[in-house]
């Protein structure tokens, strides 16, 4: 597919988690002639779900899709050892600078890679 805002091409290989639910959704009827693989709401509409979930669960923190990008580059692929470029493309960036500021490094992804250079010495 081609992003939106950057017009950048973008190839990402899915977890089967993410699979499963494409499947899921692939007779879905609000996707028909519209080209897209999931049904999709505006950017306002998931962030008021969002909001009430995060009321249902007690979660004191304003979440919002632009929180989800953050918590999925640093919790789901830089804490995993995924690296920055691949982070970067993944997030649709053309510039690596911008991924630095999504992917804040957490500290158990710096205790895991000073581990890992430890047992190479």
């Amino acid at each position: 597919m081609d992003r939106t805002k950057t017009l950048s091409r973008c190839r990402i290989p899915l977890l089967p988690k993410a699979k499963a639910i494409l499947y899921k959704y692939e007779n879905y009827p609000k996707n028909e002639n519209k080209g897209k693989l999931l049904p999709i709401n505006s950017n306002q509409r998931m962030n008021t779900y969002l909001k009430e979930i995060a009321d249902i669960c007690e979660i004191n923190k304003d979440l919002t899709m632009h929180i989800a990008r953050h918590t999925f580059a640093t919790t789901v692929t830089l804490a995993n050892g995924v690296p920055i470029e691949t982070v970067s493309k993944m997030l649709g960036h053309t510039s690596l600078k911008t991924t630095q500021i999504y992917g804040k490094i957490i500290d158990s992804k710096i205790s895991k890679d000073m581990k890992k250079l430890k047992s190479m010495f």
